[in-house]
């Protein structure tokens, strides 16, 4: 018999996330049966959207949602062999009995100098929401300025790279000194601390004084309500998180942008990279290869240990981290 580790949604959060919220759990798990597999969690995910999904997708009582990359190391189905990995959506578990169904296998010709981590960041689901929010929402051309908040993170972090791949200007937000320093060193053309510069309208206008063709949102909130101002005519926008207000115990009202989006003729559009699941296979070739070419670079912030899930999740809603969060078991 197999001991499984779960942590479990003791408490629906209410305002910031507490260790009170969570509960370790051990649960038994049976032997696989003909067409089943047993999985380990080698790395697992943490991200903001748990956070707003939390409330709407779970109750009391279930265990954390989420994504890992997993070992089969027991298997009686013969489309995942002992010793493969796959990419699992079972949440916050050391250990997992499925038949197989919902996996997604690692690339066949994945790198071994890149570590399978990346599964769970640039190449896996950060780097298709930022692969499609420029390519199918934005329809980011060269020449173009582009503006992203939370610029450091698993996702905003892309979003500035490929955009630079695609010969465009970029000015990122992010939340410390830093977290600006890593975005100069991905050629950002200019970052900036939003904490600490006098007035965010005003450090937008010197960044790109013509104003912003695409805004890749991943803030929402006063930000958000700043930069709309600095969009240019027929602007884009890009509305993939809203991480300003995740922890809100109160809604935040207003100001509404309705006017400037009407006098510009702005677009806004959310999104999740789910929509576009029919083209993943040839995303992940796409992301390899920049990666591969050093056109694309990837950091991520480790903790250790699967006891520090809830620290680590806590830690990316304060901005701990730079690049993508990644919790390994041992």
């Amino acid at each position: 018999m197999v001991q499984a580790k779960t942590w479990i949604l003791k408490k629906h959060f209410d305002g910031f996330p507490e260790h009170s919220n969570f509960e370790l759990r051990v649960e038994e798990l049976p032997e696989p049966k003909d067409g089943e597999l047993l999985l380990e969690a080698v790395f697992l995910s943490v991200d903001p959207y748990m956070r707003p999904f939390s409330r709407v997708r779970m109750k009391e009582g279930d265990m954390m949602i989420g994504t890992q990359v997993a070992k089969v190391i027991q298997s009686n189905n013969p489309t995942f062999p002992v010793g493969t990995h796959a990419v699992s959506r079972c949440g916050w578990r050391t250990h997992t009995v499925c038949d197989g169904s919902g996996l997604i296998p690692i690339m066949p010709d994945w790198p071994q100098d890149v570590s399978l981590s990346l599964a769970l960041g640039a190449i896996g689901m950060p780097g298709l929401t930022a692969l499609y929010g420029i390519e199918e929402v934005l329809g980011l051309q060269r020449g173009e300025t582009l503006l992203v908040n939370a610029a450091a993170g698993a996702v905003g972090s892309v979003v500035g790279q490929i955009a630079k791949i695609k010969g465009c200007k970029v000015v990122g937000s992010a939340g410390s000194d830093a977290k600006v320093a890593f975005l100069k060193e991905l050629g950002f053309d200019h970052a900036f601390n939003y904490k600490t510069v006098g007035s965010l309208e005003e450090e937008l206008k010197k960044a790109s004084p013509d104003g912003y063709d695409c805004y890749f949102d991943n803030v929402g909130g006063l930000f958000s309500s700043i930069a709309l101002q600095q969009m240019k005519n027929l602007g884009r926008i890009a509305v993939c998180g809203s991480i300003s207000l995740y922890n809100d115990t109160t809604p935040q009202t207003g100001p509404y942008p309705y006017l400037t989006m009407i006098f510009k003729q702005l677009k806004m559009e959310g999104f999740l990279q789910s929509r576009w699941e029919h083209k993943h296979a040839e995303s992940f070739k796409r992301l390899m290869a920049w990666l591969k070419e050093g056109r694309l670079q990837s950091r991520e912030h480790i903790t250790k240990g699967f006891e520090n899930m809830p620290a680590a999740f806590m830690g990316i809603l304060k901005g701990e981290n730079i690049g993508k969060a990644i919790v390994t078991v041992c």
